[in-house]
């Protein structure tokens, strides 16, 4: 049985959704942190610095980019941040709540970009930790490996007929 896609709807974040974007963050860093021998307390302290220093980072380096919260049949559920440059539309990050994965949320809003670059024949770019699991996703979407970054692979999809 095919589960039906929520209703997904972009808002510019504010402010006050600063705590929820930080639960965003922290929810892609658990699997990860799981395994550290630290104290909740320690956890937290770790993950707010590492969220601010991201926050600032974004901000100094993505001037004029769209810090979006995704929101799915009503209530939020995630965060998207996209650059859109003279030749390239570049996703920050595009992340969901563990509750809300898996729904096609993020499959939606991945082909809504694509449809974007092609129809204005720019590659749509993403950097992606090499072990993430939504790196098959990425790939069935026809994103490729442009750049190895380390920890991160660069990918980027090509819009079709199109040199970007």
């Amino acid at each position: 049985m095919k589960t039906r896609t929520p209703n997904i709807t972009l808002r510019p974040a504010e402010t006050s959704d600063e705590e929820f974007l930080f639960r965003v963050y922290a929810s892609t860093r658990e699997e990860e942190l799981s395994v550290v021998a630290w104290s909740e307390a320690q956890k937290e302290t770790f993950l707010r610095s590492q969220f601010d220093a991201q926050s600032r980072h974004y901000r100094e380096h993505y001037p004029g980019a769209e810090f979006d919260v995704i929101v799915a049949d009503g209530s939020s559920a995630g965060r998207l941040y996209v650059a859109r440059w003279k030749n390239e539309i570049r996703i920050m990050d595009i992340a969901l709540l563990p509750t809300r994965r898996g729904a096609g949320i993020g499959a939606k809003l991945l082909e809504d970009l694509i449809s974007e670059s092609e129809s204005l024949g720019k590659p749509l770019t993403i950097h992606v930790e090499r072990f993430n699991p939504a790196m098959r996703l990425y790939e069935r979407l026809g994103f490729r490996k442009k750049e190895d970054k380390g920890v991160y692979l660069l990918m980027e999809r090509r819009p079709k007929g199109g040199e970007g």
